[in-house]
Formats: structure tokens, C-alpha cells, sequence
């Protein structure tokens, strides 16, 4: 380590023991309206460089910076302890536009919000904006650059480091997503039925190697990162296609609690106001996301999964539909991870 880099994690270190003292100092107003901080949460742990950050969103939020040797870098993940200790936890994949800086279920949902008083960990990674978090079989981007490695990442190292700093049991894990998160969540959990006991798909889209679709996803991938979607399967005749097709990839699903949702894609009261661009593409993006999950709903019904289902009769592909959906599912979420 040269002496500036020594300087830099010396000031972070710094920082952060500033911030744990305020946050400490302040906690009923971080915590308002909620129980009192229980000592599980109330202190920093370490990270990648050095020490995880308080985060802004607050409710004992941490921002770490986790090691990731499959992706040759630092993966941001926002992270809120369980209240009591408790070794569940439950990771929210966020949409095709993943920021950079935070996870939309922290900003846009406030999931920290619905959980503070409940005994699960909240895993929240940051970006893979257009990656469907999956290991890809090329670089992203058609004229090179990084080969995103996001299904080692969350189902090795992360797990790893959660079991270490925050008593996360790997193999006692539930996980959701909207969107593309949602598509990937089906195939993580189909994929490695070990580490997940539960998986809530909303506004996913379950049937991903029907007619057209590839197209479709090739586009949208363009769109919000430029990547090339040849790329993430190998090619456009890749066996990979049907594999990471929640349609075709059930068979990992046997024994857990599997929850779908969609939304009709017809406006309502929360959309009242909006941009008419906006809300029809949100209505085309949820009702293909409502046909999708329909068609997908059935085989999985005949296979004999535990399948719930939720069709809003209004809603589009926005916060308002996600933010209800998480809502609730809270209660059956932790039934299921046993972590009131």
C-alpha cells in the first residue's frame, strides 16, 4: 500500500468513526417513530476498504465496498443489519436502470423503512444496470470492456462476506426483484436452490426466450448501458438462452415460497399528473411483464411449485406498482424467513 493510499483509508476510517459517534448520538432521530437501535446495528463494519459508511438513506443503512475477485473490483452494497441479530436475510435486485450510486429499493421504496423493526437482514447491491445479474459469457460492451460476473457475486462473495461481518446465514436467504431483477431473482434462486428458501418476482418477465424477445431485451440492454446481449448468452443460438429462461429453469424452484406479480398496465390514481410518454411505456412494459408472468404461472402450477400470484387491476411499470408490491409481501416474507 503506497503512503497516499495509507492517507486515503486512514481518512475514511476517520470519517466513519465521526459518523458512527453522530449517528449514535442521534439515533432516535434516524430512528424515528421506530424501536431503539439494538447493538447489532449500531456500529460500522469493516469492508473492502477498510470501513462500511453510514449511508444517507439512514435507518442504520451501511454503505460497504465488498471485494469482488470474479469482477476485478468493489461491489457498493447498502446493507441494513436485523434488529436482533437474526441470520436471515433478503436481497432486493433492482430494474434494467439500476443506478450507479444506490439501490432504487433504498431511495424510491424505502424498504429500510418497512423493515427497520424486524429481525432480517436487507441486502440492496448497487448498479448492474442492463446485466440481469447474471455470469456472462463475453464482455459487455460490443467493442469490449469488463465481463460482468454478477451471479458469482451474489450466490459467493457476498454471501461470504454477510456471514462473516453480519451473521447472514448463506443458505437462509429469500430474494425478490422488479423488472429485470425480478427475471434474474427466478433464475438465482432456480440456479442455486440451496441459499434461497423464498423468491417474489415483480413485474418480472418469465417467459424470456419466446419469439421476439431476445430482440427485445438486445434493445432495451442497448438503451440503458449500450451492452451487448449476445454477449451475456455467448451467442444468439447459446443452450445459456433456455437456461436463464425462468420459463424453461423451474426445476430449482421445488419447496420454496415463490410469489409473482404483475399489474394490468392500465393507469390509475398514482399516475395522475404524469408525462403521457412515461406512462405509456410504463403501460406496455407491465402488460408484457403481466402476459409473461401469466404464461409462465401455469407450467410452473403443473410442476407442483408453491406458486402465489397477484394481478393488480390497475398499475404500470413504476415505483408506486413496486412499493405496493413489497408492501405487501412484507408480512409473508418474514413467515417465511421466520425473522418478526
Amino acid at each position: 500500500m503506497t503512503f497516499v493510499s495509507r492517507l486515503k483509508a486512514l481518512a475514511k476510517k476517520s470519517t466513519a468513526t465521526l459518523a458512527a459517534v453522530a449517528t449514535a448520538a442521534t439515533i432516535s432521530v434516524v430512528g424515528a417513530g421506530t424501536a431503539s437501535a439494538a447493538g447489532h446495528r449500531d456500529w460500522l463494519r469493516p469492508d473492502a476498504t477498510g470501513t462500511c459508511d453510514w449511508d444517507g438513506v439512514q435507518f442504520w443503512v451501511q454503505r460497504c465496498d465488498v471485494w469482488s475477485p470474479a469482477n476485478g473490483r468493489n461491489i457498493t452494497v447498502q446493507i441494513q443489519p436485523s434488529q436482533r441479530g437474526g441470520n436471515a436475510a433478503l436481497y432486493l435486485l433492482d430494474g434494467a436502470r439500476a443506478p450507479e450510486t444506490y439501490n432504487a429499493w433504498a431511495v424510491d421504496a424505502r424498504a429500510m423503512e418497512k423493515f427497520v423493526n424486524n429481525n432480517i437482514t436487507l441486502v440492496m447491491p448497487v448498479g448492474g444496470a442492463g446485466t440481469f445479474y447474471t455470469d456472462w459469457a463475453g464482455p459487455q460492451g460490443f467493442l469490449g470492456g469488463p465481463t460482468p460476473k454478477w451471479e458469482t457475486f451474489l450466490t459467493q462473495e457476498l454471501p461470504a462476506y454477510l456471514q462473516a461481518h453480519f451473521g447472514v446465514n448463506p443458505n437462509n436467504n429469500s430474494i425478490g426483484g422488479l423488472s429485470m431483477g425480478a427475471t434474474a431473482a427466478m433464475n438465482l434462486a432456480a440456479n442455486h436452490p440451496a441459499k434461497f428458501r423464498q423468491v417474489l418476482s415483480y413485474s418480472g418477465y418469465l417467459t424470456t426466450a419466446v419469439p421476439g424477445a431476445f430482440a427485445i431485451m438486445g434493445l432495451v440492454m442497448w438503451d440503458v448501458a449500450q451492452l451487448n446481449v449476445n454477449n451475456m448468452y455467448g451467442s444468439i443460438m447459446s443452450p445459456r438462452r433456455a437456461e436463464l429462461d425462468p420459463y424453461t429453469n423451474l426445476e430449482g424452484l421445488r419447496g420454496k415460497d415463490v410469489y409473482v406479480s404483475a399489474a394490468s398496465g392500465i393507469w390509475g390514481p398514482a399516475e395522475i399528473g404524469q408525462p403521457i410518454q412515461g406512462l405509456m411505456v410504463g403501460s406496455a412494459l407491465e402488460a408484457s411483464a403481466n402476459a409473461s408472468t401469466r404464461y409462465w404461472e401455469p407450467k410452473a402450477r403443473a410442476m407442483g411449485l408453491n406458486v402465489t400470484s397477484n394481478y393488480p387491476l390497475i398499475g404500470i411499470h413504476n415505483w408506486p406498482q413496486w412499493d405496493y408490491q413489497l408492501a405487501i409481501t412484507h408480512d409473508r416474507i418474514l413467515d417465511v424467513m421466520n425473522a418478526w
